[in-house]
């Protein structure tokens, strides 16, 4: 197995030049949008890298060739037993001749295995291209298989939109929890995810719209802990002055503690934290004990990017699994076409998703997370937008965005 890098302007032309180069035995695990070209960081266009893998292992020999030689050489056997025990040559040119006729005939193609019907192939194949984990494709394919027919698997609209089903209801969705006033929401992850912009847009958006009780402002705070990367304090600090709701630094759980105390009468208190490498364990460590110090009422919720390859996406809940955050935030949405492996793996490991985020703008760019908008982002799967809208209708549609 060889893996390979490869890059082009666009996702149909990274393919098409991966088909040409490695065959159909190529196959991606990761894409990623990047600039190209340009000179000195200028001029540059957005581009996409692409990185999988392919095999130089021939095809496996078919059972029923093997079969067949053993066979033949069987009755190789019989027929020189047979010249031993003084039959005539002629008689053993006769057999020889039924031999070669046997093996110039064509081999009859047995009929398709249920795991080989066209309709099984293309749910497979359509899966693999919205990089759903290997797993979850086994576990679909195998419920298909389990559930349909042959006669019913030559309907491929039915079983494509029961598909469709199945992977909206392995999708959580969390639901809001009323916890103590004030409501303490801290958000954690890695660098580079969009945490103080998210946390800017759930600032205004809870600001904005109010609360769940239907209070027509809500009373919201910022409280930030990113102290040391570079811009980090003043980009939150404008955010704040924009939106006029105030801004405090810490950088210690003693005073993490005095500014949740001052902000007691507030409705929403939001808590950035610093970016990290899940790799980075002291560090985590010594961040976890500040947002310890928010009170153990404090929602913690976790920022991963749409963009995240599928064994990193693994990493990162394993290792901010300290911090206890009850949802995902998915944000970056706008930055890849197939979110399938994010969708697996949250639903192997039983995460639900809160948020969505497909841009920079503030507030505009985000939204509560539905199935149905998840469903949307699948590519060549026919969604059929008025059933999944019946089918995962929000409990409450009045409610506001906050």
């Amino acid at each position: 197995m060889e893996y390979f890098v490869e890059q082009a302007a666009s996702h149909r032309e990274a393919e098409s030049k991966i088909r040409t180069k490695y065959g159909d035995k190529a196959r991606i695990m990761h894409h990623k949008t990047i600039r190209l070209g340009g000179f000195l960081g200028l001029f540059t266009r957005e581009g996409v890298e692409v990185t999988g893998y392919f095999s130089h292992e021939p095809p496996k020999g078919r059972p029923e060739t093997s079969r067949k030689s053993a066979d033949l050489e069987e009755e190789k056997r019989k027929i020189l037993g047979s010249v031993k025990s003084e039959k005539t040559i002629d008689m053993v040119l006769k057999e020889l001749q039924t031999i070669k006729e046997k093996m110039d005939q064509p081999q009859q193609t047995s009929v398709p295995r249920t795991t080989d019907h066209p309709t099984l192939a293309r749910m497979e194949e359509l899966l693999q291209y919205n990089d759903f984990t290997p797993g979850y494709i086994a576990a679909m394919i195998k419920r298909l298989r389990a559930t349909f027919s042959i006669d019913e698997l030559d309907d491929q609209e039915m079983v494509e939109a029961q598909l469709v089903d199945w992977i909206g209801e392995s999708i959580q969705i969390y639901q809001p929890e009323r916890g103590d006033h004030p409501t303490v929401f801290v958000l954690v992850g890695p660098t580079g995810v969009g945490k103080t912009t998210t946390i800017a847009k759930l600032a205004a958006v809870h600001g904005m719209n109010g609360t769940a009780n239907g209070s027509s402002q809500a009373s919201v705070r910022i409280i930030t802990i990113d102290n040391y990367r570079i811009g980090a304090r003043e980009q939150i600090e404008t955010y704040g002055s924009i939106m006029d709701i105030p801004v405090a630094c810490v950088d210690s759980a003693q005073e993490m503690k005095k500014q949740i105390a001052l902000f007691q009468d507030t409705d929403v208190v939001f808590v950035d934290t610093i970016g990290k490498s899940p790799r980075q364990f002291s560090q985590l460590g010594e961040m976890n004990e500040v947002v310890r110090a928010c009170g153990g009422s404090a929602q913690v919720h976790l920022a991963i990017s749409a963009t995240t390859k599928t064994s990193d996406l693994y990493e990162l809940l394993r290792q901010f699994e300290p911090f206890g955050y009850r949802s995902i935030i998915v944000t970056k949405l706008d930055e890849t076409t197939r979110i399938g492996n994010v969708i697996s793996v949250l639903h192997e490991k039983q995460k639900p998703i809160s948020y969505l985020t497909d841009g920079q703008r503030v507030p505009e760019n985000l939204e509560r997370a539905t199935v149905e908008r998840l469903l949307l982002t699948l590519e060549e799967l026919h969604i059929n937008r008025r059933r999944i809208a019946e089918t995962y209708a929000k409990p409450n549609d009045g409610e506001s965005n906050g």
